[in-house]
């Protein structure tokens, strides 16, 4: 599919986040700059996230609780663009939220740590036609 502008990207996000049950793992793949972030800060809405959600690029890692008895209970955001191995990633304990059937995960720049994920994940391919629009593949197993 092909989006337009931000807006168009994070709505996607959107209505991708208010389907979720939980223990979905999303991979996301794209260049710096693709929309990979404007793409979850509409999935973590679509979830029911109330913080605004940016690219926990120096963390590696955030939390975000979701709306009060929704069935998802935590959104993990991982952006693995510092990391030297998937080995780093484990030491965070990142199995835990993998594992997890109440936690929707997402991981930005996940080339870095694909060998430690499961079969079972969303591939999100995302690519700049555009300054604004972007064409989004989205595959799952």
């Amino acid at each position: 599919m092909v989006t337009n502008n931000f807006k168009e990207t994070a709505d996607l996000g959107f209505r991708i986040g208010q389907t979720c049950l939980g223990g979905e793992i999303f991979a996301l793949y794209g260049n710096l700059g693709a929309g990979k972030t404007t793409f979850l800060q509409g999935l973590a809405q679509g979830l029911g996230v109330k913080m605004q959600v940016n690219s926990p690029t120096f963390n590696i890692l955030k939390l975000y609780k979701t709306k009060p008895k929704s069935i998802v209970k935590e959104f993990c955001h991982i952006d693995a663009y510092r990391l030297s191995s998937e080995k780093d990633l484990i030491a965070l304990g990142v199995n835990e939220f993998l594992k997890a059937k109440d936690t929707v995960t997402a991981i930005e720049w996940v080339e870095k740590v694909e060998s430690i994920l499961p079969k079972k994940i969303i591939r999100i391919y995302i690519e700049n036609t555009s300054e604004s629009s972007r064409k989004i593949k989205i595959k799952r197993g």
